[in-house]
Protein backbone atom coordinates (compact mmCIF):
# COMPACT_ATOMS: atom_id res chain seq x y z
CA UNK A 1 0.00 0.00 0.00
CA UNK A 2 3.08 2.35 0.94
CA UNK A 3 4.23 1.87 -2.39
CA UNK A 4 0.28 2.46 -4.29
CA UNK A 5 0.47 5.71 -2.79
CA UNK A 6 3.80 6.74 -3.42
CA UNK A 7 2.99 6.01 -7.27
CA UNK A 8 -0.01 7.79 -6.81
CA UNK A 9 1.91 11.10 -4.94
CA UNK A 10 4.29 10.97 -8.51
CA UNK A 11 1.22 10.55 -10.81
CA UNK A 12 -0.02 13.47 -9.30
CA UNK A 13 2.38 16.06 -9.28
CA UNK A 14 2.49 15.77 -12.79
CA UNK A 15 -0.89 17.19 -13.43
CA UNK A 16 -0.38 21.22 -11.54
CA UNK A 17 -3.13 22.83 -13.14
CA UNK A 18 -2.87 26.61 -11.92
CA UNK A 19 -4.81 29.48 -13.67
CA UNK A 20 -2.86 32.03 -15.94
CA UNK A 21 -5.21 34.29 -16.75
CA UNK A 22 -8.81 35.09 -17.90
CA UNK A 23 -9.76 34.72 -21.21
CA UNK A 24 -11.15 33.17 -23.69
CA UNK A 25 -14.36 30.66 -22.46
CA UNK A 26 -14.21 30.66 -18.73
CA UNK A 27 -18.00 30.15 -18.18
CA UNK A 28 -18.57 27.23 -15.59
CA UNK A 29 -19.08 24.09 -17.50
CA UNK A 30 -16.36 24.85 -20.26
CA UNK A 31 -13.75 25.47 -16.64
CA UNK A 32 -15.23 21.76 -15.15
CA UNK A 33 -12.71 19.45 -14.89
CA UNK A 34 -14.20 15.70 -15.54
CA UNK A 35 -11.66 13.20 -14.36
CA UNK A 36 -11.41 9.50 -14.40
CA UNK A 37 -8.53 7.04 -13.02
CA UNK A 38 -6.95 3.69 -13.00
CA UNK A 39 -4.41 1.29 -12.86
CA UNK A 40 -2.86 0.17 -16.07
CA UNK A 41 0.67 -0.46 -17.46
CA UNK A 42 1.92 -1.05 -13.75
CA UNK A 43 1.15 2.51 -12.67
CA UNK A 44 -1.70 5.14 -11.83
CA UNK A 45 -2.96 6.52 -15.04
CA UNK A 46 -5.88 10.11 -14.84
CA UNK A 47 -7.21 11.14 -17.94
CA UNK A 48 -8.84 14.88 -17.28
CA UNK A 49 -10.78 16.56 -19.82
CA UNK A 50 -12.85 20.00 -19.74
CA UNK A 51 -16.37 20.69 -20.62
CA UNK A 52 -19.95 19.49 -20.80
CA UNK A 53 -20.06 16.41 -18.52
CA UNK A 54 -21.87 13.97 -20.88
CA UNK A 55 -19.59 14.33 -23.65
CA UNK A 56 -16.53 14.40 -21.26
CA UNK A 57 -17.74 11.01 -19.44
CA UNK A 58 -18.56 9.40 -22.54
CA UNK A 59 -14.82 10.16 -23.98
CA UNK A 60 -13.02 9.64 -20.94
CA UNK A 61 -15.20 5.80 -21.18
CA UNK A 62 -13.49 5.26 -24.71
CA UNK A 63 -10.03 6.49 -23.56
CA UNK A 64 -9.62 3.88 -21.05
CA UNK A 65 -11.05 1.59 -23.15
CA UNK A 66 -8.17 2.38 -25.40
CA UNK A 67 -5.92 1.90 -22.23
CA UNK A 68 -7.00 -1.64 -21.60
CA UNK A 69 -6.82 -2.40 -25.59
CA UNK A 70 -3.33 -1.18 -25.67
CA UNK A 71 -1.91 -2.90 -22.80
CA UNK A 72 -3.73 -6.37 -24.05
CA UNK A 73 -1.18 -5.63 -27.21
CA UNK A 74 1.72 -4.17 -26.08
CA UNK A 75 2.83 -5.44 -22.64
CA UNK A 76 5.07 -7.95 -22.29
CA UNK A 77 3.83 -9.64 -19.25
CA UNK A 78 0.17 -10.24 -20.24
CA UNK A 79 -0.45 -13.39 -21.07
CA UNK A 80 -1.20 -13.55 -25.17
CA UNK A 81 -0.19 -10.00 -25.89
CA UNK A 82 1.02 -9.47 -29.32
CA UNK A 83 4.76 -8.69 -27.78
CA UNK A 84 4.28 -12.00 -25.54
CA UNK A 85 3.20 -14.22 -28.58
CA UNK A 86 6.38 -12.96 -30.13
CA UNK A 87 8.60 -13.21 -27.28
CA UNK A 88 7.28 -17.10 -27.05
CA UNK A 89 7.57 -17.71 -30.73
CA UNK A 90 11.23 -19.02 -30.58
CA UNK A 91 12.31 -16.82 -33.26
CA UNK A 92 9.57 -17.92 -36.00
CA UNK A 93 7.03 -15.17 -37.40
CA UNK A 94 4.27 -13.79 -35.24
CA UNK A 95 1.23 -11.92 -37.38
CA UNK A 96 0.61 -8.69 -34.83
CA UNK A 97 -2.13 -5.98 -35.03
CA UNK A 98 -1.14 -2.83 -37.10
CA UNK A 99 -1.04 -0.92 -33.76
CA UNK A 100 1.59 -3.31 -32.32
CA UNK A 101 3.92 -2.94 -35.58
CA UNK A 102 3.63 0.58 -35.49
CA UNK A 103 4.63 0.90 -32.01
CA UNK A 104 7.50 -1.69 -32.80
CA UNK A 105 8.83 -0.24 -36.01
CA UNK A 106 8.94 3.53 -33.26
CA UNK A 107 11.05 1.57 -30.70
CA UNK A 108 13.37 -0.17 -33.41
CA UNK A 109 13.65 3.92 -34.82
CA UNK A 110 15.22 5.36 -31.65
CA UNK A 111 16.83 2.26 -30.56
CA UNK A 112 18.90 2.63 -34.25
CA UNK A 113 19.19 6.19 -33.44
CA UNK A 114 20.15 6.23 -30.11
CA UNK A 115 22.53 3.29 -31.46
CA UNK A 116 21.44 1.05 -28.85
CA UNK A 117 21.49 3.12 -25.80
CA UNK A 118 18.18 2.42 -26.11
CA UNK A 119 17.23 -0.81 -27.37
CA UNK A 120 13.36 -2.73 -27.06
CA UNK A 121 14.94 -6.16 -26.54
CA UNK A 122 16.03 -5.41 -23.21
CA UNK A 123 13.18 -8.03 -22.10
CA UNK A 124 15.41 -10.45 -20.16
CA UNK A 125 17.68 -7.94 -17.99
CA UNK A 126 14.42 -5.67 -16.68
CA UNK A 127 13.07 -8.95 -15.33
CA UNK A 128 16.68 -10.08 -14.38
CA UNK A 129 16.29 -7.06 -11.83
CA UNK A 130 12.47 -7.24 -10.65
CA UNK A 131 11.49 -3.38 -10.64
CA UNK A 132 7.83 -4.19 -11.47
CA UNK A 133 7.50 -6.37 -8.36
CA UNK A 134 10.46 -4.43 -6.39
CA UNK A 135 11.72 -7.62 -4.76
CA UNK A 136 15.18 -5.78 -4.29
CA UNK A 137 16.81 -8.55 -6.13
CA UNK A 138 20.74 -7.71 -6.89
CA UNK A 139 21.19 -10.12 -10.25
CA UNK A 140 24.48 -12.34 -9.51
CA UNK A 141 27.40 -11.26 -12.51
CA UNK A 142 26.83 -14.29 -14.62
CA UNK A 143 22.97 -13.72 -14.95
CA UNK A 144 23.41 -10.22 -16.10
CA UNK A 145 26.33 -11.30 -18.72
CA UNK A 146 23.76 -13.65 -19.90
CA UNK A 147 21.18 -11.54 -20.52
CA UNK A 148 23.56 -8.80 -21.79
CA UNK A 149 23.98 -11.16 -24.75
CA UNK A 150 21.15 -11.17 -26.33
CA UNK A 151 20.17 -7.46 -26.16
CA UNK A 152 20.59 -6.22 -30.02
CA UNK A 153 17.80 -4.21 -31.53
CA UNK A 154 18.57 -5.89 -35.04
CA UNK A 155 17.58 -8.64 -33.82
CA UNK A 156 13.97 -7.65 -34.63
CA UNK A 157 12.60 -8.84 -37.93
CA UNK A 158 9.80 -7.16 -39.34
CA UNK A 159 7.76 -8.35 -42.74
CA UNK A 160 4.45 -6.63 -43.30
CA UNK A 161 2.13 -7.64 -40.52
CA UNK A 162 4.61 -10.25 -38.87
CA UNK A 163 7.54 -9.89 -36.66
CA UNK A 164 10.25 -12.52 -35.09
CA UNK A 165 13.35 -12.26 -32.83
CA UNK A 166 16.13 -13.82 -34.84
CA UNK A 167 17.75 -14.18 -31.33
CA UNK A 168 15.11 -16.85 -29.92
CA UNK A 169 16.50 -15.84 -26.57
CA UNK A 170 16.16 -12.31 -27.03
CA UNK A 171 12.92 -10.35 -25.59
CA UNK A 172 11.07 -7.49 -26.25
CA UNK A 173 9.96 -4.85 -23.39
CA UNK A 174 8.60 -1.68 -24.41
CA UNK A 175 8.15 0.00 -21.11
CA UNK A 176 10.22 2.90 -22.78
CA UNK A 177 8.53 3.57 -25.04
CA UNK A 178 4.68 2.55 -24.80
CA UNK A 179 2.97 4.73 -22.56
CA UNK A 180 4.44 7.73 -25.21
CA UNK A 181 2.96 6.22 -28.07
CA UNK A 182 -0.51 5.38 -26.09
CA UNK A 183 -1.00 8.67 -24.65
CA UNK A 184 -0.47 10.40 -28.47
CA UNK A 185 -3.22 7.75 -29.53
CA UNK A 186 -5.27 8.65 -26.89
CA UNK A 187 -4.83 11.99 -27.83
CA UNK A 188 -5.75 11.77 -31.34
CA UNK A 189 -8.81 9.85 -30.43
CA UNK A 190 -10.10 12.29 -28.25
CA UNK A 191 -9.57 15.33 -30.36
CA UNK A 192 -11.23 13.16 -33.36
CA UNK A 193 -14.25 12.75 -30.87
CA UNK A 194 -14.29 16.86 -30.14
CA UNK A 195 -12.10 17.12 -27.26
CA UNK A 196 -10.66 20.96 -26.76
CA UNK A 197 -9.08 20.68 -23.60
CA UNK A 198 -7.61 18.16 -21.11
CA UNK A 199 -4.75 16.44 -20.02
CA UNK A 200 -3.41 12.42 -19.95
CA UNK A 201 -1.18 11.58 -17.86
CA UNK A 202 0.07 8.05 -17.78
CA UNK A 203 1.83 7.63 -14.86
CA UNK A 204 3.88 10.99 -15.22
CA UNK A 205 4.04 11.06 -18.56
CA UNK A 206 2.21 13.70 -19.52
CA UNK A 207 0.33 14.82 -22.77
CA UNK A 208 -1.68 18.14 -22.71
CA UNK A 209 -4.60 18.58 -25.48
CA UNK A 210 -4.74 22.14 -26.43
CA UNK A 211 -4.59 25.03 -24.01
CA UNK A 212 -7.13 25.26 -20.94
CA UNK A 213 -10.79 26.19 -22.16
CA UNK A 214 -9.75 29.80 -20.74
CA UNK A 215 -6.92 29.66 -23.60
CA UNK A 216 -4.32 30.32 -21.07
CA UNK A 217 -1.73 27.20 -20.89
CA UNK A 218 -1.36 24.79 -18.57
CA UNK A 219 1.12 24.93 -15.41
CA UNK A 220 2.86 21.32 -15.15
CA UNK A 221 5.03 20.72 -12.19
CA UNK A 222 8.02 17.63 -12.19
CA UNK A 223 8.84 16.02 -8.42
CA UNK A 224 11.48 16.80 -6.86
CA UNK A 225 13.89 13.85 -6.55
CA UNK A 226 13.01 11.26 -3.99
CA UNK A 227 9.98 13.44 -2.68
CA UNK A 228 7.92 11.07 -1.11
CA UNK A 229 4.60 13.50 -0.89
CA UNK A 230 5.34 13.99 -4.80
CA UNK A 231 6.62 17.96 -3.78
CA UNK A 232 7.57 19.64 -6.76
CA UNK A 233 10.85 20.78 -7.72
CA UNK A 234 9.77 23.15 -10.95
CA UNK A 235 7.20 24.09 -13.04
CA UNK A 236 7.00 24.65 -16.85
CA UNK A 237 3.86 26.37 -19.01
CA UNK A 238 2.81 24.66 -21.85
CA UNK A 239 -0.35 24.11 -24.39
CA UNK A 240 -0.46 21.09 -26.55
CA UNK A 241 2.88 19.34 -25.35
CA UNK A 242 4.53 16.60 -23.98
CA UNK A 243 5.89 16.05 -20.63
CA UNK A 244 7.98 13.17 -19.80
CA UNK A 245 10.47 12.61 -17.06
CA UNK A 246 12.71 9.62 -16.49
CA UNK A 247 14.65 9.58 -13.00
CA UNK A 248 16.21 7.01 -10.71
CA UNK A 249 13.25 7.70 -8.14
CA UNK A 250 10.49 6.27 -9.87
CA UNK A 251 11.41 2.99 -9.46
CA UNK A 252 14.36 1.47 -7.25
CA UNK A 253 15.37 -0.18 -3.78
CA UNK A 254 17.86 0.50 -1.34
CA UNK A 255 20.20 -2.16 -0.59
CA UNK A 256 23.36 -2.26 1.66
CA UNK A 257 23.31 1.79 1.56
CA UNK A 258 23.05 1.46 -1.99
CA UNK A 259 19.97 2.82 -4.10
CA UNK A 260 19.53 0.64 -7.67
CA UNK A 261 17.14 2.11 -9.87
CA UNK A 262 15.31 0.70 -13.04
CA UNK A 263 17.33 3.01 -15.94
CA UNK A 264 20.13 0.48 -16.67
CA UNK A 265 22.98 0.53 -18.41
CA UNK A 266 23.20 -1.89 -21.62
CA UNK A 267 26.70 -2.21 -21.36
CA UNK A 268 27.29 -3.01 -17.78
CA UNK A 269 23.28 -4.56 -16.92
CA UNK A 270 23.88 -2.44 -13.65
CA UNK A 271 21.70 0.75 -13.11
CA UNK A 272 23.48 4.30 -14.41
CA UNK A 273 25.63 5.84 -12.09
CA UNK A 274 26.23 9.03 -14.08
CA UNK A 275 25.36 12.28 -11.86
CA UNK A 276 21.96 12.50 -12.90
CA UNK A 277 18.66 11.91 -11.22
CA UNK A 278 16.13 12.80 -13.95
CA UNK A 279 15.84 13.95 -17.39
CA UNK A 280 12.56 15.74 -18.33
CA UNK A 281 11.65 15.92 -22.20
CA UNK A 282 9.41 18.40 -23.42
CA UNK A 283 8.53 18.01 -26.97
CA UNK A 284 5.16 17.63 -29.30
CA UNK A 285 4.75 13.92 -29.53
CA UNK A 286 5.04 12.41 -26.46
CA UNK A 287 6.36 8.92 -28.25
CA UNK A 288 9.77 10.79 -28.88
CA UNK A 289 9.50 12.67 -25.34
CA UNK A 290 9.01 8.85 -23.66
CA UNK A 291 12.06 7.59 -25.97
CA UNK A 292 14.14 10.71 -25.43
CA UNK A 293 13.65 10.86 -21.84
CA UNK A 294 15.58 7.14 -21.37
CA UNK A 295 18.38 8.03 -24.23
CA UNK A 296 19.38 11.54 -23.01
CA UNK A 297 19.64 9.99 -19.31
CA UNK A 298 21.31 7.30 -20.39
CA UNK A 299 23.88 9.29 -22.01
CA UNK A 300 24.80 11.76 -19.07
CA UNK A 301 24.47 15.49 -19.21
CA UNK A 302 27.13 16.68 -21.25
CA UNK A 303 26.09 14.87 -24.47
CA UNK A 304 22.86 14.57 -23.81
CA UNK A 305 22.26 18.11 -23.45
CA UNK A 306 24.17 18.84 -26.89
CA UNK A 307 22.41 16.24 -28.34
CA UNK A 308 18.99 17.71 -27.37
CA UNK A 309 20.33 21.21 -28.59
CA UNK A 310 20.96 19.47 -31.88
CA UNK A 311 17.26 18.85 -32.28
CA UNK A 312 14.45 21.08 -33.16
CA UNK A 313 11.20 21.39 -31.05
CA UNK A 314 12.65 19.20 -28.16
CA UNK A 315 14.12 20.98 -25.18
CA UNK A 316 15.02 18.93 -21.59
CA UNK A 317 15.93 19.62 -17.82
CA UNK A 318 18.40 17.69 -16.00
CA UNK A 319 18.50 17.56 -12.86
CA UNK A 320 22.10 16.30 -11.01
CA UNK A 321 22.06 14.14 -8.06
CA UNK A 322 23.61 17.39 -6.43
CA UNK A 323 20.33 19.25 -7.18
CA UNK A 324 21.50 21.56 -9.51
CA UNK A 325 19.35 21.98 -12.58
CA UNK A 326 20.53 22.31 -15.83
CA UNK A 327 18.27 23.14 -19.24
CA UNK A 328 18.95 23.16 -22.68
CA UNK A 329 18.88 26.00 -24.61
CA UNK A 330 15.27 27.05 -25.38
CA UNK A 331 13.64 26.09 -21.73
CA UNK A 332 12.69 29.61 -20.43
CA UNK A 333 12.27 31.08 -23.64
CA UNK A 334 8.72 28.48 -24.66
CA UNK A 335 8.26 26.99 -21.73
CA UNK A 336 8.76 30.25 -18.61
CA UNK A 337 10.30 27.39 -16.27
CA UNK A 338 10.24 28.04 -12.40
CA UNK A 339 11.95 26.53 -9.78
CA UNK A 340 10.37 26.06 -6.59
CA UNK A 341 11.93 26.37 -3.54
Amino acid sequence: MKKLRKVIAIALIFTMILPLGACGDSSPDAMTPHSKTGLYFDTVITITLYGNASKANKRLKETFRQAEYYENLLSNTVKGSDVSKINNANGQYVKVHKDTLEALEAAVKYSEQSDGVFDLTVGDLSDLWDFKNNTGTVPDRQALNQALEHIDYRNVEINGDRVRLKDPDAKIDLGGIAKGFIADKMKAKLEKMGAKSGIINLGGNVLLIGKRPDKTAYTVGVQRPFSDDGTALFTIKACDTSVVTSGTYQRYFEKNGRIYHHILNLQTGYPYNNGLDSVTIITKQSTEADALSTTVFCMGLDKGLAYVNSLNGVEAVFVKTDGTIVKSDNVDKEYQFKELK
